[in-house]
């Protein structure tokens, strides 16, 4: 990790920050106000009691103690992880300009990549094979042209556009510790982030992610961008929340259309039908971000698989686990049957054998050029 020990503020200014943001009812807009009336994390502890007792409250306010701050700041330093606060010149430009931006972010990794124009990936966890390319080759080609790749960590779409910014450099915001990989199925992925990319989170490490951490974490992805490009998301997604938060922060809305039988693109149809922005390749990205950007094509990657997502399966007792996976990936759009191999890396006959039975049972139609689609 790039810079980790560089902190420019004082040891007593970093427990200072983490005393404030840490003390009970104050979150990221009254941390704001409050430096903003009182200059310093400093003055704002020492303003808070009188503060909460003119305010009417019955129970002295509940400050972070000294000892506390130390603890979590000790804990950073063993994970390696980083504090950037949002006045520092490292927190991401665009970020600190929302309402609600994080006070603190923690961060592993190379944060000077925090300092480059940003694009958000995001979509479906549950995606298509088909979305999943599209998603990793639209992050290639937009990181090949200066732009940091940020998204979630999720499976799906989030990891297929991590991989694809790997090279030229990608943002993983995280919904629990910087430090808690999740999901575990993307360990290697996370590890390779961290020593290629960066990883960010507002939550204290060594937090394991709930489902109430999510939309707080959407509003980063979004806030950390320029705008959002949405590849696959069913009606009422997390996807479509991040949207509606990019919409608020006054970013670009980018949606990638789908086939109206593909549940998944219901929710990237619609923010079409409301505004987005149609996007089929990098350039219409790009040209809306900037009119004048030149843009280049990265070199053709190198043939070999993608990282799997699921283990190689070694038995055919297995072809349950076969059979579900194929009816995640598997749309109304054709898809290369060679590439579903590659990705999921099952024995050929056990796959052979499940898309047999598939097709059997009306649920799986075959076209020309290897290539197969299910029936819906």
């Amino acid at each position: 990790m790039d810079d980790q020990n560089d902190y420019s503020l004082s040891y007593k200014e970093q427990l200072d920050r983490l005393r404030l943001i840490r003390t009970g009812k104050v979150g990221p807009i009254t941390y704001h106000r409050l430096i903003s009336r009182f200059g310093t994390p400093s003055a704002a502890l020492e303003a808070l009691p009188e503060l909460s007792q003119r305010g009417g409250a019955t129970k002295p306010v509940n400050v972070c103690t000294v000892a506390m701050a130390e603890q979590e700041l000790a804990a950073c330093h063993a994970a390696q992880v980083q504090i950037i606060g949002c006045g520092d010149a490292a927190y991401p430009p665009l970020l600190k300009q929302i309402d609600d931006a994080p006070p603190l972010l923690f961060v592993r990794g190379r944060s000077a990549l925090l300092g480059k124009k940003s694009i958000a990936v995001i979509g479906s966890r549950n995606a298509s094979t088909n979305g999943i390319r599209f998603a990793e080759k639209i992050a290639r080609d937009l990181g090949y042209n200066g732009l940091l790749i940020a998204s979630g960590l999720a499976r799906g779409i989030d990891g297929a556009a991590h991989r694809g910014g790997l090279d030229t450099g990608t943002v993983a915001v995280m919904g629990g510790g910087a430090d808690i990989i999740y999901p575990r199925e993307n360990a290697a992925l996370y590890s390779h982030i961290a020593d290629q990319g960066v990883i960010i989170s507002e939550m204290p490490v060594g937090t394991h992610p709930k489902a109430a951490h999510f939309p707080r974490r959407n509003r980063i992805i979004s806030g950390i961008a320029r705008g959002i490009v949405v590849v696959e998301a069913a009606p009422q997604s997390g996807s479509l929340i991040t949207a509606r938060m990019a919409l608020e922060q006054n970013r670009e809305v980018f949606s990638v259309p789908g086939s109206a039988q593909d549940p998944r693109a219901r929710g990237t149809n619609d923010l079409i039908r409301q505004g987005a922005i149609l996007t089929e390749q990098a350039s219409d990205v790009l040209n809306v971000i900037n009119p004048q950007w030149q843009v280049q094509s990265p070199p053709l990657p190198p043939d070999a698989p993608p990282v799997p997502e699921l283990p190689c399966l070694a038995d055919a007792e297995d072809t349950n686990e076969i059979r579900t996976w194929l009816k995640t990936r598997l749309g109304p759009t054709p898809v290369d049957l060679d590439d579903l191999t590659r990705e999921f890396q099952a024995p050929a006959p056990l796959l052979s054998e499940v898309l047999m039975e598939l097709e059997l049972a009306g649920r799986l139609e075959r076209h020309p050029g290897n290539r197969i689609s299910a029936l819906v």
